[in-house]
């Protein structure tokens, strides 16, 4: 039921309304509303120019208001005077299609019109590093395989729990934290839901991650490959589809050996298919190449795919399937926008049920010992360039995902890319100077 945010404010004691949406490019951007104003902004939106954003527009379009949905509203734990709460992009009462949480609400409800019910869950990997961002923070934590290293998870002890404090709080169901494969780098993981509400929390959680990590002089980062020679940080997505009840895994087949039904195979036949062009939006970044094309790392594997491949229960492939009625998409990373990576996983899904798409063959060999074998499946993109333009060519993802948003992703995701080709690096000075 949606909720009166003046009377939520009076009720809990919140001062302020953090009215927040998140552009193409993952950043979140807010207003900070009192509660005093915030019935009128719930009804009417808070106001942005959203050329001071990554958002394809001009300084000449009208104003763009965010707004506030009621129903995901979260009080900040650490600051429970403030609440944070997601917004729609709207601009002269339309909603504006290239928006991600807007994206993501137009792809759910063309799948509810087929009564398919997403449902996710993330892996959010990210590193403590130094303040000004040029080291990790624990001089300590130099093993060369530091997984699950008890000792470092307990030096950072007081930033992890402090997080997953707030998460039992509000209710998210969190149930495991660890230190992960690349020095100074975490993950911690909360229970699935609907896709919607995984990706507000994951925004939120993101937020909220470094809001800690400053709180405590760190700076955490979730940036794909930070450090070479280091694992990257992943954001792996558990995918299973529900009917409308929410009760039945339409994935589920008990009698399929690896537990999943005829659409749940068609859906990771769409993520197969797919997979070349959703890269540009799972891995949205010039540095996400750096992470699924990676050398092997100190610790030995680098725990990213780089072919389109799936398996079983094994960790090196683009998809697992760890257990029945559902599957393990392992190539999005840490600068996935929570909601864009949401959507073109339910995109790509859609399509493969529409479409009965075959995932093709199994392979349940280690693909870093024995990858090379393996002839016949594709490679996933080199770099942001490649997975732009396949992204480009991928019409049926394109329009399911809306074109206005794939114009605007595109147009700008080129001119980053522009960007870091016109830069002039430190490699190319030491490789060429002297030629």
């Amino acid at each position: 039921m949606t909720q009166d945010l003046a009377t939520l404010a009076r009720e809990k004691g919140i001062r302020y309304f953090m009215i927040s949406y998140t552009d193409l490019f993952g950043a979140q951007r807010a207003k900070l509303v009192p509660a005093a104003a915030i019935a009128d902004m719930q009804k009417d939106g808070a106001g942005f120019a959203g050329f001071a954003t990554f958002l394809d527009l001009t300084p000449a379009h009208p104003d763009l208001f965010g707004l506030p949905d009621p129903s995901a509203v979260i009080q900040l734990p650490w600051k429970k005077e403030v609440a944070w709460v997601p917004a729609d992009c709207v601009m002269e009462d339309k909603h504006v299609g290239q928006a991600p949480r807007v994206v993501l609400k137009n792809v759910m409800a063309n799948a509810a019109k087929e009564g398919l019910y997403v449902k996710t869950g993330v892996e959010a990997e990210f590193f403590l590093i130094d303040a000004d961002g040029t080291a990790i923070s624990d001089a300590m934590d130099c093993a060369a395989k530091p997984c699950y290293d008890q000792q470092a998870l307990m030096r950072r002890y007081d930033v992890i729990a402090e997080i997953c404090d707030y998460m039992l709080e509000l209710g998210w169901g969190p149930y495991q934290n660890d230190h992960e494969d690349a020095n100074g780098q975490f993950e911690m993981n909360w229970n699935f839901d609907d896709c919607l509400i995984t990706a507000d929390r994951h925004s939120f959680f993101k937020f909220m991650v470094r809001s800690v990590a400053e709180k405590h002089g760190l700076r955490a980062t979730f940036m794909p490959k930070p450090f070479m020679g280091l694992t990257g940080s992943g954001c792996h997505a558990h995918i299973s589809v529900w009917d409308e009840t929410g009760k039945v895994n339409m994935f589920y087949d008990n009698k399929d050996e690896m537990g999943l039904s005829r659409q749940g195979y068609h859906f990771l036949g769409g993520i197969m298919k797919h997979a070349e062009s959703l890269s540009a939006i799972t891995n949205p970044t010039v540095n996400s190449y750096k992470r699924i094309n990676a050398p092997r790392t100190i610790s030995g594997a680098t725990w990213a795919p780089n072919s389109v491949t799936w398996t079983g229960n094994n960790r090196t492939h683009m998809v697992r399937v760890p257990g029945k009625g559902r599957f393990e998409l392992r190539l999005p990373d840490g600068a996935a926008n929570p909601y864009l990576m949401q959507a073109v996983i339910v995109a790509a899904g859609l399509d493969g049920i529409h479409s009965k798409a075959d995932p093709g063959k199994r392979y349940d060999i280690d693909m870093y010992q024995m990858g090379h074998t393996v002839t016949d499946a594709p490679k996933l993109p080199l770099n942001l360039l490649d997975a732009l333009r396949n992204f480009d060519a991928d019409e049926s993802l394109k329009a399911a995902l809306g074109n206005d948003f794939s114009a605007a992703y595109l147009k700008l995701k080129r001119q980053e890319w522009n960007s870091y080709a016109s830069h002039l690096t430190q490699w190319e000075r030491d490789h060429t100077l002297d030629i």
